[in-house]
């Protein structure tokens, strides 16, 4: 009887890891397109009319701003210059991911 534990106690031991490791190497399948703005700011009051955007998008398949398509590097860091109209601005940041979810983002900037 000892020897039966000790067997099942040990098969759900593995199940649980193996559990464990497929859904952390699958939680970027699970979670869907992520995108993190660092630059601009919400609100934000800009000066002048080239300005950088930036930021990290995660788990994406195609990145687009403004609807045109921009790139990132290997980690999914993104760096593109944008030119502002007098005035007020909207940024919109569309990442799809490969099942086709998609995620917006939008910034709203004032060039004074």
């Amino acid at each position: 009887m000892n020897k039966i534990n000790i067997k099942l106690i040990l098969i759900l031991l593995l199940i649980a890891i193996l559990g464990g490791y497929f859904l952390y190497q699958g939680r970027g399948y699970l979670f869907g397109p992520k995108i993190v703005i660092d630059y601009p700011m919400p609100a934000e009051v800009v000066h002048d009319s080239f300005i950088k955007i930036k930021g990290q998008a995660l788990n994406i398949s195609s990145l687009s701003l403004n609807g045109r398509q921009i790139f990132t590097d290997e980690h999914g860091f993104f760096n593109e210059r944008l030119l502002l109209g007098r005035g007020y601005n909207i940024i919109e940041l569309t990442a799809t991911d490969k099942f086709g979810r998609v995620i917006k983002e939008k910034r709203e900037v004032i060039l004074e």
